[in-house]
């Protein structure tokens, strides 16, 4: 017993306790750059003379600053500036300082003191006015420090007095973007005006230089001016006098910037009274204005010109007689002061009540004005507008178009005045001009009815080579009231001579005839036997249907007729069939009727505003039943989504308004029902050599979602911030599918490492993207994924792969969740139509040029994004990228493309057939930069310290139906 407890003893001192050793922490490398200032510094003290020490300076410009490193690289500049003799090393230097000064994170007021004294004892003037430029940087970068602002403000009116002007013109400039109204300031130096001296406000020291002798300095004064309106100063009106001094000026840029001048104050004080010179007479500020600003339609200068056209355009509270006063070069006895009648009986007594005929037509009516007239407007202002459409220069010319336009939308009236003038420039020799013209005319349409005279002259402008010109032609048509049926029946021969002379533009001349005959048809109506060749007795032969010029003329009946239900009583037994044949072929241009007599009643009277509120029910309906999927099995899950899909396409089908959402929804539900498949029991509960043909089915499966993805996110605009995080979830599972499988196939441990690093790359970047969305997550994918991180992170390959299957299967259909509007992005190709049996032959080894016409909806930027595609019988494809140009944009969301495929290929034994489709081109990378991306740069704006972007996906979707061309490239003869 004794030898028991000795032996427990020495156990209980002999025990050893072993202390866990902490680790020692890892020693962190810190990587330091080389610093700027210092190598800033040894470049400068090496340079041997001014050249080397310019050159040194340059080059320093070209490279980025690190915020951190801004305030010692500007202490070096400072101190060599001090010491620095030459004049053109102390401008590069204070050239630097302004550039540093707006590097991002860098306060500059610590520098404030230093530039204001290189600024007190310099005596160049290029210096003064760099520095000068700096000190504006500096203010503009310190917005919410009063006292350095005021120092500044202070310094500019220091150096008003300076000889130079490039000085006098710096501190204008940052008087009118640091200056503030309530600011009273101390104006004592030899500038002009300085002999009031005294306390002045701030506008009152910069219209002190309206009469500077330098008309740069005159210039400049105006522009302060002007931009102490846009930051929104209101300017006093005792400057309208001498802005309008400024209209008689000898430089253009002073006429110019007075132009502007004048028009800012009579949009601050329309309705001030001003007097008219030499006379009793008082007016409003406007009509002043307006008259002023037409008198410089005539001026010597063409910019001026330009300019003042523009001005008067945007003057829309101008009295009205003003107004037509510039359509005549004749001034209107409205404009001139009238005597009153006790004036005019003053003067007959005086001068007799009858003439003594002593003296030859004493009383008769004299034009000549005397000189107790006074013109309201002066004589040079009359007739402003026709004067800016005669003029030599074609800029003009459009600035006076579209002043014409502005004001004409605004007053029926001067509309209808202004309408002979509008169609005499439809035979301007510039193509713009003409152009332009017809722009004008189409968007006052709704003011105006055109007269057999004036449509005469329009319709000329059909035979014009431009296709622009005749298809913007053809859209004004659309648009236009006619007085006649004599002016129908001539715009419905033109048209057809224009088919018949450029058969391309059938379409656009379909759809002219469309809309005059549904906004004209009591005058269409009695023209209806003529134009269908029909007669009260005789049959007549019937048209042939594959004429393009029979069919606009049954286009403009069949429009007018939808309105005019007497007109279908006209119609022969052929035009009835011919009816039923357009209706279903060219059902855009061909509206529903109710055609009596011959079992046609194809109106369509329901499809209303009420159908389309249902078929919105109908979508969300839909919606909301495949929400209920989590309660049902695999097989009742799969026939609901594809009951569903099949119902959103037919939807998509028959309301038009709603194909874009519709699409969208069956798209997104396309990919649910592809992951519901690929994810399927028996297919991971097996052996992987006894699945092979189901992992190679769920590997095409999980690259059609991708592909679906992006064409969700690129084909589709309007979509919200939620839907595109709804479809990167999607693309997320996607891709977890891709790593399962990848895992399950592949043998091999460093491709499975890789690509779990890239897909937690891939959850870091969602959740970096889409950090708002992630509330409206819950329960989702994603949502697991974000809570298993740690554990992800840190976990083997083959455990990770476990966890997403599982988190895959677990993981149930995210709610879709639809914006107010979605669009599709779609195109059809017109031309080349894909109906000609007679190929298109070439000689091999040369090109021949493919005509394309494109209509495109909804595409977003396709200057960039739509490619044109060629495919040829051997397999080989060609992407060409239209040229910018070739895009026009008639509409808002539409565009069209007209531009030229050019084609080639080896020797062929009998034609044969190409496809020509259209491409979106697309790159993730558009949509992967969040806005915390644009980090701080340096102060030049460089790129090259950010990190490098992960590799974007990039590809291309095809939206248009193709289009098969016969072609025959022939060899060539030896």
């Amino acid at each position: 017993m004794a030898a028991h407890l000795k032996k427990r003893v020495y156990e209980e001192f002999s025990r050893v306790v072993q202390i866990p050793q902490e680790e020692a922490p890892a020693k962190k490398l810190r990587l330091s750059k080389p610093s700027k200032s210092a190598a800033l510094h040894i470049d400068l003290c090496k340079a041997t003379n001014s050249t080397d020490a310019l050159q040194y300076l340059l080059h320093f410009a070209r490279k980025p600053v690190e915020v951190e490193s801004v305030e010692g690289v500007v202490r070096i500049l400072l101190e060599h500036y001090y010491k620095e003799t030459d004049n053109s090393v102390r401008l590069k230097i204070a050239s630097l300082l302004g550039l540093l000064s707006k590097t991002q994170g860098f306060s500059p007021d610590c520098i404030v003191d230093d530039a204001i004294n290189t600024l007190n004892n310099e005596k160049s003037h290029q210096v003064l006015a760099q520095l000068l430029d700096t000190l504006l940087v500096i203010g503009t970068q310190l917005p919410e420090s009063p006292t350095v602002r005021q120092r500044l403000i202070e310094m500019a009116c220091k150096h008003l007095s300076d000889t130079y002007f490039g000085v006098r013109n710096k501190c204008l400039k940052l008087l009118g973007c640091l200056g503030m109204a309530d600011t009273p300031l101390t104006k004592d130096n030899d500038g002009p005006g300085a002999s009031l001296g005294g306390v002045r406000d701030i506008q009152s020291i910069i219209s002190d230089f309206f009469g500077d002798q330098d008309p740069r300095v005159r210039t400049a004064a105006i522009k302060a001016m002007l931009q102490l309106h846009e930051r929104r100063i209101k300017i006093h009106e005792i400057i309208y006098d001498q802005a309008c001094r400024l209209l008689s000026d000898d430089y253009e840029q002073v006429r110019s910037a007075a132009v502007q001048m004048v028009w800012v104050l009579s949009q601050l004080y329309p309705e001030s009274i001003v007097p008219i010179p030499s006379s009793n007479e008082e007016i409003r500020l406007v009509d002043d204005a307006f008259g002023k600003i037409s008198h410089m339609v005539s001026d010597g200068s063409w910019m001026v010109r330009v300019q003042a056209a523009k001005t008067l355009g945007s003057m829309l509270q101008v009295s009205h007689h003003f107004l037509e006063q510039t359509l005549d070069k004749k001034l209107m006895s409205d404009l001139r002061r009238k005597r009153t009648a006790h004036e005019r009986a003053k003067e007959l007594f005086t001068s007799g009540e009858f003439s003594s005929g002593r003296k030859w037509a004493d009383d008769a009516p004299k034009e000549k004005l005397d000189t107790n007239t006074v013109n309201l407007i002066a004589s040079g202002a009359c007739g402003a507008f026709v004067h800016g459409l005669e003029d030599e220069m074609f800029e003009v010319r459009i600035a006076a178009v579209e002043a014409l336009s502005q004001l004409a939308r605004s007053s029926a009236s001067f509309a209808e005045k202004c309408l002979d003038f509008l169609v005499d420039m439809f035979n301007d020799e510039i193509e713009e001009v003409r152009l332009q013209s017809i722009h004008v005319l189409r968007e006052i349409s709704t003011h105006i009815t055109l007269r057999e005279d004036q449509l005469d002259t329009v319709l000329a402008v059909l035979e014009d080579s431009s296709r622009d010109i005749r298809e913007a032609l053809h859209e004004l048509i659309c648009y236009t009231n006619v007085s006649t049926k004599e002016c129908i029946q001539l715009a419905l021969l033109e048209l057809l001579k224009n088919l018949n002379k450029y058969p391309t533009d059938r379409n656009s001349v379909w759809k002219c005839l469309k809309f005059l005959g549904s906004r004209h048809p009591t005058l269409v109506l009695p023209l209806v036997p003529e134009l269908l060749s029909t007669h009260p007795y005789f049959d007549t032969p019937e048209p042939d249907m594959d004429d393009p010029a029979y069919i606009a003329v049954l286009v403009l009946v069949f429009n007018a007729a939808k309105s005019c239900p007497t007109m279908p009583a006209l119609f022969s037994d052929h035009t009835f069939r011919h009816y039923a044949y357009l209706r279903d072929s060219l059902s855009h241009l061909v509206p529903p009727l109710r055609l009596p007599g011959n079992g046609l009643d194809l109106v369509d009277s329901r499809c209303g505003s009420g159908s389309v509120e249902s078929a919105q029910l109908f979508l969300q309906q839909s919606l909301n039943r495949v929400s209920t999927i989590q309660n049902l099995e695999a097989p009742g899950a799969q026939d609901l989504l594809n009951f569903t899909i099949r119902d959103l396409q037919r939807l998509g089908e028959l309301q038009t308004e709603l194909a874009g959402a519709a699409d969208f929804c069956a798209t997104y539900l396309r990919c649910q029902l592809l992951l519901m498949k690929a994810l399927q029991e028996k297919l991971w509960n097996m052996a992987v050599p006894l699945c092979l043909k189901q992992n190679v089915t769920a590997t095409a499966a999980a690259q059609q979602i991708l592909e679906e993805t992006y064409k969700l996110e690129f084909l589709y605009s309007g979509l919200e911030s939620r839907q595109v995080a709804t479809i990167h979830h999607v693309r997320l599972q996607a891709k977890a599918l891709q790593l399962i499988l990848t895992a399950r196939t592949r043998q091999g441990l460093d491709p499975l490492i890789s690509s779990c690093e890239k897909f937690l790359q891939d959850i870091e970047s969602f959740q970096r993207l889409f950090v708002a969305e992630l509330p409206h997550l819950q329960d989702s994918f994603v949502d697991k994924l974000l809570e298993l991180m740690p554990r992800l992170s840190s976990c083997k390959p083959v455990e990770m792969v476990k966890i997403l299957l599982a988190t895959l299967r677990l993981s149930g259909l995210l709610q879709l969740r639809l914006p107010e509007q979605i669009h599709r992005a779609t195109a059809t190709i017109i031309e080349p139509t894909g109906e000609s049996d007679n190929p298109l032959r070439f000689t091999t080894g040369l090109v021949v040029a493919l005509d394309i016409d494109a209509t495109l909806e909804h595409v977003q930027d396709p200057q960039n994004t739509v490619k044109v595609q060629v495919l040829y019988p051997d397999g080989q494809s060609h992407v060409i990228h239209p040229k910018p140009s070739d895009f026009r944009k008639p509409g808002p969301d539409r565009h069209r493309l007209i531009t030229q495929v050019y084609l080639s290929h080896t020797a062929w034994t009998e034609p044969s057939q190409i496809e020509v489709r259209l491409l979106l081109a697309y790159s993730s990378s558009s949509t992967s930069l969040s806005s915390s991306s644009a980090s701080k740069l340096g102060w030049s704006d460089s790129i090259d310290s950010l990190p490098p972007p992960e590799a974007a996906v990039e590809g291309t979707i095809p939206f248009s139906k193709p289009v098969k061309v016969y072609i025959m490239p022939k060899p060539a003869r030896r």
